[in-house]
């Protein structure tokens, strides 16, 4: 962690073929683990009326930054499973099988012109206009799937 490192750093959350489900941004200079709980926390859960059941997240994926024991269990204690690579024990090779998923994300959100380099100064315009590309993510999805 750098203290004092300008700009930002954009958190994300996605399902297993890449849409994004929720968005977020932070200071450059905050950990990554202080934002996932606000994040699965924001992330609402829908009842499936087929199945007489909530729909929630099942499992996590994270690399080592996310491996501290407490966040391990209040994820346990929130039902989802987690496969977090431990630090010195396994590679974060191993997780590149589901990895290369929120990577793909990533790159599709800066494949827009306003959020590469960041023009905004205040942070809610700055998310605002993230959710509006993750929401033009899974807009340009449901239409590839529909024609």
């Amino acid at each position: 962690m750098d203290r004092g490192k300008p700009g930002s750093k954009r958190h994300l959350l996605s399902d297993a073929n890449g849409l994004p489900l929720a968005v977020g941004v932070s200071a450059a200079d905050t950990h990554d683990v202080q934002a996932l709980k606000p994040m699965v926390l924001g992330l609402r859960t829908r009842h499936d009326p087929h199945r007489g059941r909530w729909c929630k997240p099942r499992r996590l994926h994270a690399d080592t930054a996310y491996d501290i024991p407490h966040l391990r269990k209040w994820l346990w204690g929130k039902h989802i499973g987690v496969r977090i690579a431990r630090k010195g024990i396994e590679s974060s090779r191993r997780l590149g099988r589901r990895r290369w998923v929120i990577e793909h994300t990533l790159a599709w959100l800066s494949g827009y012109r306003r959020l590469s380099p960041r023009y905004e100064r205040e942070s809610r315009n700055y998310l605002a206009f993230l959710g509006l590309a993750a929401a033009l993510i899974c807009y340009k999805r449901l239409q590839r799937l529909t024609t």
